[in-house]
């Protein structure tokens, strides 16, 4: 089977980018493991919500038209948000199509790629990999010290509280997936214990309008990754602690702690039972409350130098509460703790890709998405890929309009028509 350009992975990024092709008359296909958006079928939990407000979920072409523009898409409005825009643009979909194996056409990139696939082998000249950062759950490998008595979830497996058992709860991992389940897992009536290192702190609402406004107005989204000092750490920032959710309320430490659950430090070890936590969160919170008002210092700037006036007066928020002597280990079988949550990121499934362009640390190297020495091979989707609202929805319409145009360029304007 031949064409053009094969794109792996049928999400939103991979359908921004057919969309992309298909408007270049570049011939593709896309190639989908389950089916379209599968990782928001199969592998969230429950009451998952976007992040992002609702009049931020823009794809090429295709934008939220509902009556609810400042609210949070839920998990079956996400699906069909994404599910409709494949049938706006006609997408080349090749569903329950697993890719075993991507590989250079005898050993060279510049002569095309093999896809190996369930149902057979495509050859192509250019391929775009948008099948998500997403993949696996990253648990650490200090989990194997958690005693067998204790039930262990990640939230690929976890999907509603029903699913643990009587007792006490550990989340291990304090960005906005771990603090959204403590505060559904202790709502529910157990007992959570938070443990987490370095996070990220912003307030849902800020003088009046949703943060991601202010984000979006100050051009802090549209930074681009070679304007970043430190792209490597900025690649790797912990999400943000929100949640999006009908009152619009805001979640960070002071209000986990004031829904009775308990938080400390990041989880060191496992010995004989006991965990054992860093006695350094203290600092990890006056860092986060710092970063905090910077972010605010500067979208106060912003406003003043705009003349924005359709925004509230400037606010401030207490510091995060920190205790006098922090805990620095826990008895998990004494404590009744009976279930771990790893909270603790994901990261991608590179196993068929047999193309040389992982780093030491498993990381495909690229520039903005162009994958480095392997000509037309193609990255989307993922932080900060070429800007800082590439990990959201309308992140990947700017993405996959920059990269559509590389790959165009690549293949000498001469195409096959769709």
């Amino acid at each position: 089977m031949q064409t053009t350009a094969v794109i792996i992975g049928a999400g939103h990024a991979g359908l921004a980018m057919s969309s992309r092709l298909t408007e270049l008359s570049i011939d593709h296909v896309v190639l989908e493991r389950g089916q379209v958006a599968n990782s928001w079928r199969t592998e969230r939990w429950d009451s998952l919500r976007l992040l992002t407000p609702n009049w931020q979920s823009q794809l090429p072409g295709h934008s939220y038209s509902g009556d609810d523009p400042d609210g949070f898409m839920t998990m079956p409005d996400i699906i069909g948000f994404i599910d409709r825009y494949a049938e706006v643009i006609a997408a080349p979909v090749r569903d329950n199509t697993t890719v075993t194996d991507l590989r250079a056409i005898n050993g060279d990139p510049t002569g095309g790629y093999e896809v190996h696939t369930n149902h057979g082998i495509w050859t192509c000249q250019s391929v775009v990999i948008a099948a998500g950062p997403a993949n696996i759950a990253n648990v650490p490998a200090i989990a194997t010290q958690i005693p067998e008595t204790v039930r262990t979830f990640n939230p690929m497996t976890y999907r509603n509280p029903s699913q643990l058992r009587e007792g006490g709860v550990l989340v291990v991992g304090g960005s906005a997936t771990g603090a959204q389940l403590a505060q559904e897992i202790q709502d529910h009536g157990h007992q959570v214990t938070l443990s987490l290192g370095e996070h990220v702190r912003m307030p849902r609402i800020y003088r009046g309008r949703d943060i991601f406004w202010w984000m979006d107005r100050s051009g802090i989204l549209d930074e681009r990754y070679d304007e970043i000092d430190d792209l490597t750490r900025g690649r790797n920032i912990p999400s943000p602690q929100l949640i999006g959710t009908p009152d619009r309320r805001t979640i960070d430490l002071n209000t986990l702690r004031e829904a009775g659950i308990a938080v400390v430090g990041r989880l060191g070890s496992v010995t004989d039972g006991t965990a054992w936590f860093s006695g350094g969160l203290r600092n990890t919170c006056n860092l986060a409350d710092l970063k905090l008002k910077r972010l605010l210092n500067g979208f106060d700037e912003w406003a003043d130098e705009t003349g924005c006036s359709d925004v509230d007066r400037p606010e401030r928020f207490a510091p995060t509460v920190r205790d006098e002597h922090p805990v620095t280990s826990i008895n998990l079988a004494e404590a009744g703790i009976t279930n771990v949550l790893w909270a603790t990121g994901y990261r991608p499934d590179y196993s068929w890709l047999n193309v040389d362009v992982l780093d030491r640390r498993g990381k495909i190297r690229h520039d903005g998405g162009v994958i480095d020495n392997a000509p037309g091979l193609y990255l989307v989707g993922g932080s900060l890929l070429r800007r800082r609202r590439s990990s959201f929805l309308n992140g990947a319409a700017q993405d996959s309009a920059d990269l559509s145009t590389h790959l165009h360029r690549h293949l000498g304007g001469s195409v096959s028509k769709v």
